[in-house]
C-alpha cells in the first residue's frame, strides 16, 4: 500500500507559525490574571526580591530555634523539670512537672502532655533519628504550658519594672525600655464578641531623659544582663532620678499614638485593602453571573408552563435559587465591608526597664583600661571615629566586590550593614568591629551571635584594625560561634587573634 504525506513548504508554515503567535497575546493575559488572581502570587521581579529580602531579614532575626531552646530549657528546669541532652540538639525529658500537665488540661487545644519525652528538638533538621525527636516549638502543648506558666508567675514583674545593663553600650547616659503591645483590628468580632484582630506586634522603644523617643529594634533585652547590688549602689542616683518618677508611660504611650501605631496601621491596610478589593470584585461577578443565570432560566421556565410543558425543575424553584444568591450576595458584601474597617486599637503598655550603659558604669567605677575589653578607646570622641573608619572600610571593600551595602547600624537589627549582592540578589548581612591595632579582644552580643547562628550563611564579622588614623583592610569571619547559646548569656568576648587568624580578606 502506497502511503502518502502531506508535505509543507517552509514559507507556509513559517506563516502559520506566525498566525498562531499572533493569536495569542500574552501581555493581555498577564494583564487579565493580575486582575482576576485573589492570590499574591506572580509578581513582579522586583516585588519578588523585595519579599526574598524581607524573608532572610526574618531569618537571621527569628528567636527558633536558639533562643526558644535555651529559654525552655531554663524555664523547664525552674519549674522542677528533667531534661537531659542525649545527642548534640536532641534531649531527652525524663520528667515533666505536674504543674505544666495540670496547665495544658485548661489550656489544651491538640495533643495532651505527656509524662516524659524519648527526644525533643528545637530544629526541624534534627527531628529525624532514633528515636525520633518531636519538634518543641511554639504551638506545641509542652511549650504552650511552659509559657502560660511563666508568664502568670512572672507577668507582674514586666509592670513593677527592672534595672539591666548593656555592656557593649559605651554612652553614659541611662535609658528606659519599655515595651508595648499594639493591634489593628476590623469591623468583624469573635464568638465573644471580642475585637477581630488581624495583626499584632509587641514593640520595643527606648526614652531618653530629655523625653525624645526610639525604636528599640526587635529584641533589646537579649543583649542586657541583670544589674548586680554592687552595680546598684554605684548608679543609685540614676536608678532614682527625678525624671523616672515623671510622667514616661504618657510620653511612651504618646511617640506609640505618633510613629509606630500609624506606620503598623498603614501597612496592614494597604495589604488588606488590596485583598478585599480583589475579593469582592470576583465575588460580585461570579454571583451577579449566577443570578442573572437563574433570573433568565425563571422566566423561561415560566413561558414553558404556560405552554403546558413538563419540566424537571419549575419557576419558582429557579426564582428561590435566584433570591437565596442575592440575599448571599448581600451578606458576603456586608462581611467584606466590615473587613474593609480596619482600625488600630490603642497601645497597651506591657512594662518597663532602666538599662544602665556599661560605659556609665565603668566612668561611675573609675575603671582602669584594662577593666573594660581592651582594644576599647576610654575617649568617647576616638571611639565613635574608630567605628566610623571601619564602617567605611567595610562600604569600600562591599562596593569592590560590586555590592550594595546600606547602614543598618541605628535599626538595631543585629548586624550594621545590609549587602546586596547584585548578581545572585541575596543579603550579607555584615557586623562591624573596628577595633585600635593593639587591641586583644572583642565582644559580640547575643543579637548578633543569634542573628550568626540563624543565618550563618549569610552572616559575617568584619573586623577592621585602625592604626594611627588609618583603617586597615577589613577580615571577614564567618561561623565563629559554634556552639549552644546559654539563655543568661548576653554577650561573648572573643580573643582578635584568634578570630581573624579564621578569617579571610573580603574578596
Amino acid at each position: 500500500m502506497t502511503q502518502f504525506a502531506t508535505v509543507i513548504a517552509p514559507e507556509k508554515k513559517a506563516e502559520l507559525l506566525r498566525k498562531v503567535d499572533g493569536a495569542v497575546d500574552v501581555e493581555a493575559i498577564e494583564k487579565l490574571v493580575a486582575e482576576r488572581k485573589l492570590t499574591s502570587e506572580g509578581m513582579s521581579a522586583s516585588s519578588v526580591a523585595e519579599v526574598r529580602e524581607q524573608m532572610e531579614r526574618a531569618q537571621a532575626r527569628r528567636l527558633q530555634p536558639h533562643f526558644v531552646g535555651a529559654f525552655f530549657r531554663e524555664a523547664f528546669t525552674l519549674l522542677g523539670g528533667r531534661i537531659a541532652e542525649r545527642e548534640k540538639g536532641r534531649f531527652e525529658i525524663l520528667r515533666v512537672p505536674s504543674i505544666l500537665k495540670e496547665r495544658d488540661r485548661l489550656i489544651g487545644r491538640s495533643d495532651p502532655v505527656l509524662d516524659r519525652y524519648a527526644r525533643i528538638t528545637f530544629e526541624k533538621a534534627l527531628i529525624v533519628g532514633k528515636p525520633q525527636a518531636e519538634l518543641v516549638a511554639p504551638g506545641h502543648p509542652l511549650l504552650e504550658a511552659l509559657v502560660d506558666v511563666v508568664l502568670e508567675r512572672f507577668q507582674p514583674l514586666l509592670s513593677q519594672g527592672g534595672v539591666l545593663v548593656d555592656e557593649a553600650d559605651e554612652i553614659q547616659a541611662p535609658r528606659l525600655l519599655v515595651y508595648l503591645e499594639h493591634a489593628v483590628r476590623d469591623a468583624r468580632t469573635g464568638r465573644s464578641g471580642e475585637p477581630h484582630t488581624i495583626s499584632q506586634r509587641l514593640q520595643f522603644l527606648f526614652l531618653k531623659e530629655d523625653g525624645t523617643a526610639t525604636d528599640g529594634g526587635p529584641a533589646p533585652y537579649l543583649d542586657c544582663r541583670p544589674i548586680t547590688p554592687e552595680e546598684r549602689l554605684v548608679v543609685a542616683d540614676s536608678i532614682s532620678a527625678p525624671w523616672l518618677a515623671g510622667n514616661v508611660e504618657t510620653q511612651a504611650l504618646g511617640y506609640a499614638v505618633r510613629a509606630l501605631v500609624p506606620e503598623h496601621l498603614n501597612e496592614v491596610r494597604s495589604r488588606r485593602i488590596a485583598e478585599i478589593d480583589k475579593v469582592e470584585r470576583e465575588v460580585r461577578a461570579r454571583l451577579n453571573r449566577e443570578i442573572n443565570y437563574w433570573d433568565a432560566r425563571s422566566a423561561r421556565l415560566r413561558e414553558e408552563e404556560r405552554a403546558g410543558k413538563e419540566q424537571r425543575i419549575n419557576a419558582q424553584n429557579a426564582e428561590a435559587t435566584a433570591a437565596r444568591l442575592v440575599e448571599r450576595l448581600h451578606r458576603r458584601q456586608t462581611e467584606l465591608d466590615r473587613e474593609r474597617q480596619i482600625s488600630a486599637l490603642p497601645p497597651v503598655l506591657k512594662g518597663a526597664a532602666l538599662v544602665i550603659p556599661g560605659g556609665l558604669l565603668r566612668v561611675q567605677t573609675a575603671s582602669t583600661p584594662a577593666a573594660q575589653p581592651d582594644g576599647f578607646s576610654e575617649d568617647p570622641v576616638a571611639r565613635a571615629e574608630i567605628e566610623r573608619l571601619a564602617m567605611d572600610a567595610v562600604f569600600a571593600s562591599e562596593r569592590a566586590l560590586g555590592h550594595d551595602p546600606r547602614d543598618v547600624s541605628a535599626e538595631k537589627k543585629g548586624w550594621d550593614i545590609e549587602s546586596r549582592d547584585r548578581k545572585a540578589g541575596h543579603l550579607r548581612f555584615i557586623e562591624v568591629k573596628g577595633r585600635q591595632a593593639d587591641g586583644r579582644e572583642v565582644i559580640v552580643t547575643k543579637n548578633e551571635i543569634l542573628a550568626s547562628l540563624n543565618a550563618a550563611e549569610a552572616f559575617i564579622l568584619a573586623i577592621v584594625q585602625v592604626d594611627g588614623g588609618f583603617a586597615r583592610e577589613p577580615v571577614y569571619v564567618r561561623r565563629f560561634f559554634g556552639r549552644e547559646l546559654g539563655f543568661a548569656e548576653t554577650a561573648v568576648v572573643f580573643d582578635i587573634a584568634t578570630l581573624m587568624a579564621s578569617g579571610l580578606p573580603p574578596g
